[in-house]
């Protein structure tokens, strides 16, 4: 389908931080290929995309919880606390603030949890000492060793490099997808080779972001 002036439109859209999915969205809308169309490639690339940022998005959640020896809320995301008959995430019990470099202050939502949440951060194995004076608990955050420091930028570089191996790991499985589509012949081999330059693209990217934040977490680590 020929629409006069929309191949430079698609060209810039192009080099916004669309994501395949929002692009796949974006050419239906237009009319670019009918919504019942076999698309073998973007079914792929877009698999891909969003099980890498899923490996990004917890490599995030889990550097928030490395110490830092400074207060954040991040070092109690992690904690569940049993109330209510189940286990749930402490964030959805309390406000979490950090008044002072070097304090965290839970303010449950209801006060009748506030010793099961105490109870939770003892069991987190956080290694701080929980202040309650049965309106809010406080948590003071010591500051690093310089033993401590490298442990913890060891376990970010840790972090970083499952994260990649994740991302790695997606490219293999997205890479197999292409090879059975040409094999089966719902692609050619010039397309199969292109899904693979562009799942090669997508792993650089995330490789890259992998790289960029386990960087700012270990200056976190080592300056705070």
């Amino acid at each position: 389908m020929s629409v006069p002036g929309l191949a430079p439109l698609l060209h810039e859209l192009a080099s916004l931080p669309f994501t395949l999915k929002q692009l796949k969205i974006l050419k239906l809308s237009l009319g670019l290929y009918p919504k019942d169309a076999n698309m073998p490639a973007d079914e792929i690339l877009m698999d891909a995309e969003e099980r890498m940022e899923k490996a990004i998005a917890h490599l995030g959640d889990s550097l928030s919880g490395i110490r830092t020896g400074r207060a954040t809320p991040g070092l109690v995301d992690s904690i569940r606390v049993e109330v209510y008959g189940s286990m749930q995430p402490l964030k959805q019990l309390a406000s979490v603030g950090t008044p002072e470099p070097q304090q965290i202050v839970i303010r449950p939502y209801d006060a009748g949890t506030i010793k099961e949440i105490e109870k939770a951060i003892v069991a987190g194995d956080l290694g701080l000492n929980p202040q309650n004076d049965g309106r809010i608990i406080r948590l003071n955050v010591p500051a690093l060793s310089t033993e401590v420091r490298k442990k913890m930028v060891s376990r970010v570089k840790e972090l970083a490099e499952e994260a990649k191996i994740s991302v790695r790991n997606i490219r293999r499985d997205a890479n197999k997808a292409a090879d059975a589509e040409e094999k089966s012949k719902e692609i050619s081999e010039d397309d199969r080779d292109k899904i693979k330059d562009d799942v090669q693209e997508l792993t650089k990217k995330f490789e890259t972001q992998a790289t960029e934040m386990a960087k700012t977490r270990e200056a976190e680590v080592t300056e705070g």
